[in-house]
This record gives structure tokens, sequence and C-alpha cells, in this order.
């Protein structure tokens, strides 16, 4: 079954910005594991290709301005589909936060969650249709504001 395992916003520091497991990872092996990752796509160079083979899955990023969106996944996943998903989410996140970056990403985590949540479901990408996960937001930026 292709499914992403999860997915990781990191700055070029290496630091964690966002991690969502949608695969069960014992929480003393995602810390080294995600540094191995990161060390990895930190030191490729632009002109490698955004994918490459980790352990028993793939691993497929995008680097925007200062912050890399790494997916893990399945090898029988399309690395195509998952860097369009990866454009589609960054798309989504700037037309919602205005341009968005890494700021907004650490002081709006939840939000930044429940986009991706709308998009991903059980480690499925489920909605790519920014109108629609945007609209969703609005909903419930209007509810929070109302205070229901």
């Amino acid at each position: 079954k292709k499914m992403i395992k999860y997915i990781l916003l990191v700055n070029k520091q290496g630091q964690t910005r966002l991690s969502k497991y949608y695969t069960h990872v014992d929480y003393k092996l995602r810390i080294p594991m995600e540094a191995e990752i990161v060390r990895k796509c930190l030191s490729r160079s632009s002109g490698q290709c955004s994918f490459m083979e980790y352990k028993d899955y793939k691993v497929v990023y995008r680097r925007y301005a200062s912050l890399f969106f790494i997916i893990a996944c399945d090898n029988e996943e399309n690395e195509l589909a998952i860097l369009e998903f990866i454009h589609c989410y960054v798309q989504t996140l700037d037309l919602y936060f205005s341009s968005v970056c890494e700021l907004d990403i650490m002081f709006n985590l939840e939000k930044v969650h429940w986009i991706l949540d709308e998009m991903v479901m059980s480690g499925e990408i489920v909605e790519t249709n920014r109108a629609l996960v945007l609209s969703q937001m609005e909903l419930t930026d209007d509810a929070i504001e109302k205070g229901d």
C-alpha cells in the first residue's frame, strides 16, 4: 500500500519546525533518524535529484527559501507526485499566510498542522484543491473569532 510515513519541515540550520508521523516510530529513534535525514538533505547539491532511498523507503524533499519540506514514503510511491504535493502544500501555506515564512510556521504551528491535516489523512493525500482547503480554514478561523 502506497503511503506517506512522515513529513518534516526543517530550516537550513537543521532545526525541525514541524514533524507529522503517520506510522509509529519510537520517539527515541526519531531524533537520530531525523538528524540523519536532514544532514543528508542539507549536504546534497542543488544539481542532485530531490529524492533518495533511506533504509526501506524513499525520502522526497524540496527546498523553499530557508525551509526544507521532507516527506518519507513507500518505495512504490511516485516521487514526482510527492514533489507536486509538496509544491501544492507550500502554495496553500503561501495563500493562507500571504507569502509564508519560517516565522509564520513557528508562531502558527497549529494552523500549519490543520492545513496539513486537511490535505493528508492516515498517510494518504486526500485533498489537493487549495481553494477547498482554504475554505475549511476560513470556516475554522471564523468559528474561533466568534468564540464557538
